[in-house]
């Protein structure tokens, strides 16, 4: 439930928004443009297609936006496990390493 929460905070975040409504326009346009084109033309747009319309641009927005997200969120588990990675790391740096033995020749 968190991560929905912080997806949906995500729709409105101020850094991902501008790349998601540039992608949302343009797509949104061509899907558009391929979708009620002929009925604008024709000046057939009834409510629900003007309906559909929005969502043709809200989809390519939020498909966006979720990519976004779960980038980020893949980033930060990154540096997680690589914080952790280099602490433990550390820790054992601490510790004296034993000395690597000589092999013998055999003959």
């Amino acid at each position: 439930m968190k991560t929905f929460k912080e997806f949906c905070l995500a729709l409105v975040d101020p850094i991902m928004m501008p790349t998601a409504i540039k992608v949302a326009l343009l797509v949104g346009s061509i899907l558009f443009s391929i979708n009620h084109g002929v009925a604008v033309v024709h000046g057939q747009m009834t409510r629900d297609r003007w309906i559909s319309a929005l969502l043709t641009y809200l989809i390519p927005y939020t498909v966006n936006i979720y990519g976004q997200f779960a980038a980020d969120t893949r980033q930060r588990q990154t540096n997680y496990l690589n914080q952790d990675r280099d602490e433990l790391t550390a820790n054992d740096s601490s510790t004296p390493a034993e000395e690597p033995q000589e092999v013998g020749s055999v003959l």
